[in-house]
């Protein structure tokens, strides 16, 4: 699938990111990788330091794209785009803050960095967006109503983007991965979640589903099902459920 191998990871410093990125020098590839600690992109980049290139991006700012641009410069001519950044805490009482920051980094800095990297598949002619959104957009969750919301446009706004690529007639591909909890700092609010996944583990099935052009891939067989019955609950007893 991929001739030159290059990527960019927004998100690479920890988590999830991490991992993918840690998977992708191990099979030869050439990375950009940012976020918005460079000490830790650092650490990346001191193990291939011909392969790696590394800029500090903080998605909420409005020249995010630009730099995102001059990273892919830096790489070369990159195949995939893989956007693993995002931030989310449960809110059960609804502080301003928490909701608006979710907002801005998981909806207008999500929007910013995808589009950038759309408008430059769009002009090379072909190319991968992947992005990490999760099953919280299946429904909306109480305890967490904007980092819910902010999934659900994350997924729609992919699946929007694959449509209009296909009716412009552009090569590019789009992989919406939604896991479910996964044993990152995320997840530091010392809420016993269950069913946790390793970071390992769901980096692998993440370039899995990238290599084999999965559009929608969630991880794994235990919150397909979930997600499979939430989708059947009506909202009158959705409303009722203690999460």
């Amino acid at each position: 699938m991929f001739n030159s191998k290059s990527a960019v990871i927004l998100g690479a410093s920890s988590g999830i990111g991490r991992e993918v990125a840690l998977l992708l020098l191990s099979e030869g590839w050439c990375l950009g990788v940012a976020a918005r600690r460079e000490e830790a992109l650092l650490e990346l980049k001191a193990l291939a330091p011909e392969r790696v290139e590394v800029m500090a991006i903080d998605v909420t700012s409005p020249d995010a794209g630009e730099h995102l641009l001059t990273l892919i410069d830096r790489v070369g001519d990159i195949d995939l785009y893989f956007h693993a950044s995002g931030i989310g805490k449960q809110n059960r009482t609804l502080e301003t803050d928490i909701e608006l920051q979710t907002m801005e980094t998981n909806a207008l800095g999500f929007t910013r960095m995808i589009d950038t990297a759309y408008r430059y598949f769009a002009e090379r002619g072909r190319g991968h967006i992947a992005a990490i959104t999760s099953i919280a957009g299946t429904k909306g969750l109480g305890p967490a109503p904007a980092y819910s919301a902010t999934k659900a446009l994350q997924a729609t706004y992919l699946q929007a983007l694959e449509q209009q690529a296909h009716q412009r007639g552009l090569d590019i591909r789009f992989t919406d991965i939604r896991p479910g909890f996964v044993d990152t700092a995320l997840l530091n609010d010392n809420f016993p979640y269950p069913m946790l996944m390793r970071p390992d583990f769901v980096a692998r099935d993440i370039v899995s589903s990238i290599r084999r052009r999965r559009h929608v891939r969630v991880i794994d067989w235990r919150y397909r099902i979930l997600t499979f019955f939430w989708r059947l609950v009506p909202r009158f007893l959705w409303r009722r459920m203690k999460l």
